[in-house]
């Protein structure tokens, strides 16, 4: 078998049969303290059993369609560049003049090219001077 091509899989009932098979085993396995060579064992009379489905029962495996690789994704849009910012960060006071929370660029509201709004009380912000 070479590297492209699957193995069958077993399907309906069958597969649940072949797991039943597993279960038991194991079970069995467990229950007595038979690991070595018990899973041995296990494993021949699942591939005994899979060998006599394959014979007696060859509608019990589907062959596995071919998968396709997946077309490439189309590359994802460039980020725009940074551009410079409409709001004057420069303006804006260290802290609220009415709660005293610390402003920041980023955190307030912006309610106009010079006018912001505080993020913890919502108090208009007084831009500072030039």
């Amino acid at each position: 078998m070479s590297d492209h091509e699957q193995k069958p899989k077993l399907v309906g009932p069958w597969r649940n049969l072949h797991a039943a098979v597993w279960l038991i085993g194991l079970a069995i396995l467990a229950w007595k303290g038979w690991w070595w060579p018990g899973i041995l064992v296990l494993i021949a009379i699942s591939l005994v059993i899979e060998a006599i489905l394959m014979r007696y029962a060859p509608h019990a495996f589907a062959t596995p369609e071919p998968t396709q690789p997946a077309p490439p994704a189309p590359p994802a849009p460039a980020a725009p560049a940074p551009q410079a910012s409409e709001h004057p960060f420069e303006l804006l006071p260290s802290v609220c003049a009415k709660c005293g929370g610390p402003i920041r660029g980023h955190e307030v509201k912006w309610t106009g090219p010079q006018s912001a709004d505080c993020p913890y009380c919502g108090a208009n912000i007084q831009m500072e001077r030039r």
